[in-house]
């Protein structure tokens, strides 16, 4: 759940991001009413954002700091940040044929559009575990994984402000053992060739591009901005 703080409690953690401690009369920056002013402070007290220290003044907690270290100090609001995710393409030879595992996506946004896995890293997981862990939970397989790139995707539609700010950390996925899994909750997978890819219906802008990176040894940075066709 996220959490949401009022304006006066923003500014409250603003102040006492550049102190090491703050006593009650110096955190009070707007000079409110004592008892006004005193119900924000003990709500961020009830948050876990504040705490008291033995010399009984006021300083950030461990929580308190991360929050507060993503407000934009000079609007004091929480600052957006990109997501983070990996792009798994798990490549398989038959012979001369080259094909790729492509994911169609049966869920909102961009419903029915086909791609690579992908997915978000959680938490305190590795880009590496993130790439294994969305591989087997989507598609039944493991694989030799291995950095191909890294994509900064910004997603617009026709007219208006930027849906999505994304990273994405792409991997190549080679020699998949076990038994594919068709289908799973929010989508379904299927080996193509790159000719057959290009016949589908509705891709995601980069998929050609995740192709031709994957493809190449050396490391490579994509950064593009995309009018999507569907959100």
């Amino acid at each position: 759940m996220k959490l949401e703080i009022h304006p006066i409690q923003a500014r409250i953690l603003r102040t006492m991001l550049f102190r090491e401690k703050s006593r009650f009369a110096d955190l009070n920056t707007l000079k409110l009413p004592t008892d006004h002013f005193n119900f924000h402070l003990k709500q961020l007290l009830v948050l876990g954002l504040v705490g008291k220290s033995p010399d009984n003044k006021y300083c950030l907690t461990t929580k308190g700091k991360e929050f507060a270290n993503r407000l934009d100090t000079d609007k004091i609001v929480l600052e957006r940040q990109a997501k983070v995710a990996v792009v798994v393409c798990a490549i398989r030879q038959r012979g001369k044929i080259r094909q790729y595992l492509v994911q169609q996506r049966l869920k909102q946004p961009s419903y029915g559009f086909y791609g690579f896995i992908t997915g978000k890293i959680k938490w305190g997981e590795t880009v590496d575990e993130t790439a294994a862990r969305e591989l087997l939970e989507e598609t039944g397989l493991k694989a030799k994984l291995s950095l191909a790139g890294i994509e900064h995707k910004m997603d617009y539609p026709a007219k208006g402000k930027i849906l999505e700010d994304k990273f994405f950390f792409i991997f190549r996925a080679e020699n998949p053992k076990g038994i594919l899994a068709e289908n799973f909750e929010g989508g379904c997978n299927v080996w193509l060739t790159e000719r057959e890819i290009l016949k589908l219906p509705d891709i995601f802008d980069d998929v050609l591009k995740i192709i031709e990176l994957v493809n190449q040894k050396n490391l490579a940075f994509l950064e593009t901005k995309y009018k999507v066709k569907r959100y």
